[in-house]
């Protein structure tokens, strides 16, 4: 029988990694607060102003930009539909919740995630040194860089931001990248002969011959952002994770069917509209 892998083989990289989050935490523990505080700002002002909003104008406003999106009548109806049914179980300020952090997890990847494209399509080095990078930001399981996240922002809405956006950036840089490495390179070269700078080259004929690819990028990063709510749920993010959480922990099997039914219904209203407006940049 094995004895198993040999002990003088086997090594540790657990201090090392405790001794850089310490480090972190150390030096940069203030500069991490400050802006913890300020995106916790961000998003309770969101979540405070959707609240605001009645339920009837909000549903409205959904309807009407997914008849902007899609110009079908039916599908907006669909779309409405789906999100008074949230509302009908009794979920609708979760939902509220929810719906304020993917908006901002999502507007906080294509903050970063649409330049970090365009670089890695711009620069080769760049993509050799940062795509082993976004396989392991892809790959890794959502728990793992929980615990650094944590660490570093302590519980609540902030970390799940965090850890959300890590989770949903990879398919927006990669979609970026992929839409401007496509572009053919005669009509850039067309651009700089008539004398257009690189900025404007970039802003008038990159980018939006781009546009398809970036906002299907912009689809699956929000898909995935959704995909996290009930981890974000066990680290102190309120919303509609957290019912699916309850039901787990408490074997309440119909209080998890009604979130995670109220999560799907949600994912399609944002599928579709974003969807018909990726057909449309095409």
């Amino acid at each position: 029988m094995s004895d198993g892998f040999p002990q003088a083989l086997q090594f540790s990289i657990a201090d090392s990694v405790n001794r850089v989050v310490d480090w972190l935490v150390l030096h940069y523990g203030d500069h991490l607060r400050n802006v913890s505080d300020q995106l916790l700002q961000v998003l309770v002002g969101l979540e405070n102003l959707l609240r605001l909003l009645p339920w009837w104008l909000l549903l409205a406003m959904v309807g009407l930009l997914a008849w902007h999106a899609s110009r079908s009548l039916l599908r907006s109806v669909v779309l409405v539909a789906l999100l008074a049914l949230i509302g009908m179980l009794g979920l609708w300020d979760k939902l509220l919740q929810t719906l304020a952090l993917v908006l901002v997890s999502t507007g906080l990847c294509v903050l970063v995630g649409v330049p970090l494209g365009i670089l890695l399509a711009a620069r080769p080095l760049a993509r050799r040194l940062l795509l082993p990078v976004l396989d392991v930001m892809q790959t890794l399981p959502a728990f793992v860089y929980l615990i650094p996240v944590l660490m570093l922002f302590g519980l609540g809405k902030v970390p799940a931001v965090f850890a959300t956006l890590i989770y949903a950036l990879p398919p927006l840089v990669r979609l970026t990248q992929l839409g401007l490495s496509q572009i053919d390179p005669s009509l850039l070269k067309a651009a700089h002969g008539l004398g257009a700078s690189r900025w404007q080259r970039l802003r008038r004929i990159a980018l939006p011959l781009a546009l398809p690819s970036i906002m299907a990028g912009l689809n699956q990063s929000v898909m995935m952002a959704l995909s996290m709510v009930v981890v974000a749920s066990m680290i102190g993010a309120r919303g509609l994770g957290e019912d699916v959480l309850a039901g787990i922990q408490t074997l309440n099997v119909g209080q998890g069917v009604e979130a995670g039914l109220a999560i799907v219904a949600l994912a399609m209203v944002i599928d579709r509209i974003s969807q018909a407006y990726g057909r449309g940049a095409r």
